[in-house]
Parts: C-alpha cells; structure tokens; sequence
C-alpha cells in the first residue's frame, strides 16, 4: 500500500531531510516563519494545550548571547545560521485553554492547577509540537538544524523565565556546502513494531 503523499513531498519532509550543519547567508523572513507556524499548529496535542512557544534570535547581540551557552561544537554553526529559534515549554499553557479547549474549559483548574502536571504535560506536548516545527521548516523548503547540546539552565535565564523551559536550539536557513552528514542508520519496522 502506497501513502497518500506524493513521494516527491516523502522526500522533502523525510527521506532526503537531514539536520543541516551548515547554511547560505539568504535571510529567513518573518513571513516564511508565519507560514511555517500557521502550518504546524494543526498537529495535535493532549486537549489541543499547545505548549511551545518559539523566540526567534535575530539581533547580532543575542546571537553572540545564544552562541555563548551551546556546546562548543554547535557555536560555529549557530552563529552562522540565518536564523535561530529556541523552541521551549510554556508550563502556563493552561491559561489559554479556556479558549483552546472550550468544550471543558474548567481543564484549567481541574486538570492542570498544580504545577507539576502541568511542566510533564507541558514537556511532551511542546515536544510534539518541535517535531511538526522542524517537519514545517523543511515543508517551507529550508533545512533545519535542531540541537540539544547547550546550557539550559543558560538559555532559560538569558531568554525565557521561570514559566518556560527550553527544549532545543534550532538553525534554519537554506543549506549550505557540505551541509549533510552521511545518514545515519535506523531501525527496521521489525524492530520497532510488536502486535498484541
């Protein structure tokens, strides 16, 4: 059986998509980013919470900011990148859901009033949301360099607050030279699927 996408689409988003090391200096806009987000915020979360929250890095000085907290192997690429986005959790995300969720908007307080909860809630759904972002940024034609090798306790000082915790640095620009690693191996559906 065949997917419904065409395979050129297949490609695009999965098959030929690679984390991108390296990038051309042509700008990414705000209105790709617009696209991008106003694609991806259709994927579902748990009660549609939709936790994440991006903060685009643009200026010169918060770069050199975000590029003192990453591992000393990303610095190089996050200060070239055209643009980069900290996707983090908004463990407040229950105040929208009222409006988000309005079939059962006492979820806020009948589910979600202790805090706890609220970041485990809050970590998984955003991270779901990460994964359609960085499907989105590939759908926008631009490759995506997400990252997890900073210093999260950094970056949530110096860009977020108490409210939110980051979850990974993402490069996104068009690629540049010798952008790829060779593709790593993964696993077959043997070893992935089990029926009961």
């Amino acid at each position: 059986m065949s997917l419904a996408l065409d395979p050129a689409a297949q490609d695009l988003l999965f098959r030929e998509a690679r984390t991108a090391n390296t990038f051309t200096d042509e700008p990414v806009t705000d209105e790709q980013v617009r696209a991008i987000y106003d694609l991806v915020k259709y994927g579902p979360t748990s009660m549609n919470q939709s936790p994440l929250r991006v903060t685009l890095v643009r200026s010169p000085e918060a770069r050199e900011r975000l590029v003192r907290h990453m591992a000393e192997g990303n610095q190089p690429k996050t200060a070239a990148a055209p643009l980069v986005a900290i996707l983090s959790a908004d463990n407040e995300f229950h105040e929208e859901l009222p409006h988000l969720f309005p079939h059962f908007p006492q979820a806020k307080d009948a589910v979600f009033a202790e805090r706890p909860v609220r970041e485990g809630s809050a970590a998984l759904n955003a991270a779901l949301q990460a994964a359609y972002f960085i499907i989105g940024v590939r759908a926008a034609g631009l490759a995506a360099g997400p990252m997890t090798g900073f210093d999260f306790e950094g970056v949530r000082k110096e860009f977020l607050d108490d409210d939110h915790t980051p979850l990974m640095v993402v490069n996104i620009g068009r690629p540049g030279p010798d952008a790829w690693f060779p593709r790593s191996p993964r696993l077959d559906y043997e070893q992935v699927v089990t029926t009961v």
